[in-house]
């Protein structure tokens, strides 16, 4: 499974007909060879390796990069409670021995 996320157009490049964007906070080249629609600075592209794919309405981009960003906080909390659990038994097992 291949999930793209929304990049924002940053600048173009018309004479390389590239694209640099902003993939949440990131920012890398992509072709516009592939994209079937005119965009602009500011529009919203999904990215398939390297090749902008399709452009996207800015609210759906947005509420796709508000669910992105929870997913990424619940992904980094449940790895610190991982971490303090592994610490606490590592605890209990140094007060055993």
């Amino acid at each position: 499974m291949c999930l793209s996320i929304p990049s924002q157009i940053k600048h173009i490049d018309e004479e390389m007909n590239l694209a640099t964007v902003d993939t949440m906070g990131v920012e890398r080249q992509a072709s516009l060879d592939l994209i079937d629609r005119d965009v602009v600075v500011g529009d919203y592209v999904l990215i398939h390796i390297g090749f902008a794919m399709n452009k996207i309405d800015e609210e759906d981009a947005l509420e796709s990069l508000k669910v992105y960003r929870e997913i990424i906080e619940k992904m980094e909390e449940r790895e610190r409670l991982e971490f303090l659990e592994e610490e606490r038994l590592e605890a209990l097992q140094a007060q055993q021995a």
